[in-house]
């Protein structure tokens, strides 16, 4: 998967056309899946204050270049993926001073978005909800909607099947997953794309810290988000927020014996149930120009050796692939192409030959070996010609081989 925008890319004009400019590149990247930034008229360029849901004229673009865009990825065979906020909406009205009243402006067809103080969850702090309890975490820039009722579920899945029918998108990435219960993203899948669409949630976890130092375990995060899965009837992925944190880590502080687990697994949510895994190194919050988690600049080449051999389902940021030199580029385009030669999928075999402080090797699929950290030696683990194992390529401090026979 690809996510095709950045942070900023609302303040570059006609994004949609730039991304469409793209397609041919996007396609002989290897990328499959192209995820797309919310679509909606939105109070915060970025889109995530979404207001007039059906409203599609955004920082991005029209509606009219967004269909485009999903015309041209779908001729490529790339099925492109919406950013769908749904935990909250930014009110058109106040009442008391409050911003709670929201206005259907766009004709459309399925049920009508004007709705009142009863599509808010009646603990929202802010905003004198009437609905039900929130089903999930507060969010608090906007009124969260109330997910417990019927009516409101029905005028969203009425949007997502817009979306789908009439715009051209073929599966969702779920914002804030964690203000709303679980169980009604599987409503939310089944009556649109599908089970057998690739659909992830952005289901934050916490991580657990000692002080500056990320602790080796976070079975605790691992747990969360397969309770999270499980409880969408596994109609959703999630981003593997564990294994950045770890592999990021691993690769600040020369500590790769945190990529093994004590049961030898690895050690984020791709240890336990990779199909479900979608990895990273980073993404529009955690890098690009808000820099809230990032990862080491000088080693991203490393960190996309690991996603891009290992099981999970890897995502590849925008910027990391068109805006950070073409040695970047190479360097994932044929680490891409290396995982679709090999045959390497979600739920790969993943042996794990060595882990330690300075030297990270493991082998996928049996065909694929990789070799993270900056030790030079390796010894007896280095793959040998005479077995099937051909050098492929290198970077900072990473290098993979393929077996050709």
């Amino acid at each position: 998967m690809l996510q095709g925008f950045a942070w900023d890319s609302c303040f570059k004009a006609a994004w949609y056309n730039t991304v469409a400019a793209k397609v041919d590149a996007i396609k002989a990247a290897g990328v499959t899946h192209v995820w797309l930034p919310p679509p909606s008229q939105s109070v915060a360029p970025q889109g995530y204050l979404p207001g007039q849901l059906y409203n599609l004229s955004s920082k991005y673009g029209s509606r009219e270049q967004l269909v485009r865009l999903t015309q041209a990825l779908r001729a490529s065979g790339i099925k492109p993926i919406a950013d769908i906020v749904i935990n909250h909406r930014c009110a058109d009205e106040q009442e008391g001073g409050v911003w709670n009243h929201f206005r259907d402006d766009v004709d459309h067809t399925g049920r009508r978005l004007d709705w009142g103080r009863w599509a808010i969850t009646c603990n929202d702090p802010d905003f004198k909800g009437q609905g039900n309890p929130d089903t999930g975490d507060d969010y608090g820039a906007a009124p969260d909607l109330d997910h417990a009722n019927p009516e409101l579920r029905a005028a969203l899945v009425d949007w997502l099947a817009w979306l789908q029918r009439d715009i051209g998108f073929e599966g969702w990435r779920l914002d804030f997953a964690r203000g709303y219960g679980a169980q009604f993203v599987t409503q939310y899948v089944d009556a649109t794309v599908g089970a057998d669409s690739l659909n992830v949630g952005e289901f934050w976890v916490d991580l657990v810290w000692a002080g500056p130092h990320l602790e080796y375990c976070q079975d605790g995060a691992r747990q969360r988000l397969c309770d999270w899965i499980k409880a969408n009837g596994e109609r959703c992925c999630a981003f593997d927020f564990p294994t950045k944190g770890l592999l990021q880590e691993a690769i600040k502080r020369g500590q790769y014996d945190r990529l093994r687990d004590k049961q030898g697994k690895a050690p984020g949510l791709l240890g336990w149930w990779p199909s479900k895994a979608v990895t990273f190194v980073e993404n529009h919050d955690t890098g690009s120009t808000q820099q809230h988690w990032p990862f080491p600049s000088s080693h991203v080449g490393a960190g996309y050796a690991y996603i891009l051999t290992h099981p999970g389902v890897p995502c590849v940021f925008w910027d990391h692939l068109f805006d950070w030199g073409e040695d970047l580029r190479k360097a994932i385009t044929g680490l891409v192409a290396l995982r679709r030669r090999a045959g390497l999928a979600a739920d790969s075999k993943l042996e794990i030959l060595a882990a330690e402080p300075d030297l990270y090797v493991a082998r996928v699929g049996g065909r694929v070996t990789v070799k993270l950290g900056p030790r030079y030696d390796m010894g007896a683990l280095l793959p040998k010609e005479a077995e099937g194992w051909k050098f492929v390529m290198s970077g900072k401090d990473w290098a993979v081989w393929e077996k050709t026979n």
